[in-house]
This record gives C-alpha cells, sequence and structure tokens, in this order.
C-alpha cells in the first residue's frame, strides 16, 4: 500500500483507532449497576418509552359509557391450548357467563363491565403490581394478559362482524392502550422525559458525532491512500 498523503492518512488511523476505543468504553460493564453503554442506554430509554405509554385513565373513561350494553358472541382462540391457560376463568371472573362448544367459548356479559376488569389487570400490570392479578386469577400474571389480549383479538373481530363499531373500538383501545403497554413494559420502572432530558439529549448528540467520526476516518485513510471520489468529465462528441 502507497500512501500518498501522510498527514492524511495517519488522521484517519487515529480517528479509527479512538473511535474503536470508545467502542471499547461503550461494551464495558461501566454504566452503573454493572452494564455497559448499551444496556444503560435501552433501559433508559424502555422508561421513558413506559413513562410517555400511559393511556389506562384515558381508555378507563372511554369505557364508562359502555356500562350496561349487553354482547353476546362466540370466542374461537386460534390454539385450543389458550382456552385452558385462563380464558374461561378470566372471563368469568369478570361477571361474563361462559361455556364451552368443543374448542369454542359462547360468551355473554356486560361489556362496560368486562372491560373495566381488563383494565383493572392492566393497571395492576402497569403499575409493577403483577402478584395481585396472578392472586386474582391463581395463574401467572403475565399469563393472564396474554390470555386478555387473545380473546380481546377475537372480540374485536367478531364485534366488528356484528356491525358493532363503537363497541370493538372500545375492545381494541383496551387491547392495545392497555394491555399491550402492560404486559410488554412490565417489571420496567417509569420515568418521564423531563428527568432525564439532559441524559437523553447527550445521547441523541453522541450518537450523530460518533457516526460521523468513523466515516471521517474512512475518508482520510482513503484519501490519504488516493482513494478520493471526483466528478467524471463530460465527454465531448465529436
Amino acid at each position: 500500500m502507497v500512501i500518498k498523503n501522510k498527514s492524511t492518512f495517519f488522521s484517519g488511523v487515529f480517528l479509527a483507532v479512538t473511535f474503536f476505543g470508545v467502542l471499547a468504553l461503550i461494551f464495558s460493564p461501566i454504566f452503573g449497576d454493572g452494564k455497559n453503554g448499551l444496556v444503560y442506554s435501552d433501559d433508559m430509554f424502555n422508561k421513558l418509552s413506559k413513562g410517555s405509554s400511559y393511556f389506562i385513565p384515558k381508555v378507563a373513561k372511554s369505557n364508562e359509557k359502555f356500562k350496561g350494553t349487553q354482547v353476546a358472541m362466540v370466542i374461537k382462540l386460534d390454539k385450543p391450548e389458550q382456552q385452558n391457560a385462563g380464558a374461561m376463568k378470566l372471563l368469568a371472573s369478570a361477571g361474563a357467563k361462559v361455556k364451552t362448544a368443543k374448542t369454542d367459548i359462547q360468551m355473554t356479559g356486560d361489556l362496560g363491565t368486562l372491560m373495566s376488569k381488563v383494565i383493572r389487570d392492566a393497571d395492576d400490570m402497569f403499575n409493577n403490581n403483577g402478584a395481585a392479578v396472578a392472586k386474582r386469577y391463581g395463574i401467572d400474571e403475565k399469563e393472564a394478559m396474554a390470555s386478555w389480549w387473545n380473546v380481546l383479538k377475537v372480540m374485536d373481530k367478531t364485534l366488528k362482524k356484528q356491525s358493532k363499531i363503537e363497541e370493538a373500538k372500545i375492545v381494541s383501545d383496551v387491547m392495545k392502550k392497555a394491555v399491550e403497554p402492560a404486559y410488554n413494559f412490565y417489571g420496567v420502572i417509569a420515568q418521564q422525559v423531563s428527568e432525564k432530558a439532559g441524559i437523553m439529549t447527550g445521547l441523541l448528540v453522541f450518537y450523530v458525532i460518533y457516526t460521523m467520526w468513523w466515516g471521517f476516518a474512512i475518508f482520510y485513510m482513503f484519501d490519504g491512500i488516493g482513494l478520493t471520489m471526483k466528478k467524471a468529465k463530460v465527454k465531448k462528441e465529436v
């Protein structure tokens, strides 16, 4: 390899070496509680995401008008074992009348009351009080929430087929805005963006600078050995 411009080339080498030096620090367990940089930043953004995903009170308020609304449907879960995983127990505990027919669940009940029970469970899970949910049904709390999600998914589709659009919407909202974040963020301690604004801004700025850091390292090394990009000359026709 012939180095045509030593100054530029070694500037690139210096940037490359320091880039990998910083990368080694990022993967070192020095960022609190023995975490490396990636785990620390991922954990922080998870906490911030949870802090901005608490829609349960709004969903609970929207559900109030559905109390007294009776619904009847057949719930056919995708897999037979999903029924045995607690769906029957959850629906019965929430006040619905249920009976099985082969792999299907025939259900009738008050939609608003049923959704309020799901919202209560989701709120407990969101606030990391899964023990209350587990005690309520006698099954693992995450298993209970997974069962609720499976049931609500089928209820949403069934109500749409019955042309009960408003009823389907509240079921969909409970599933997506209450059950899903409660399940996904279970065990995560919520934080507000305002609490970590400085660190978050610093990480985003560092990400931009670090990306450019490697880009300039490659650019200078290639320029040092004479590999450059130039605009092609326009060939004139004779």
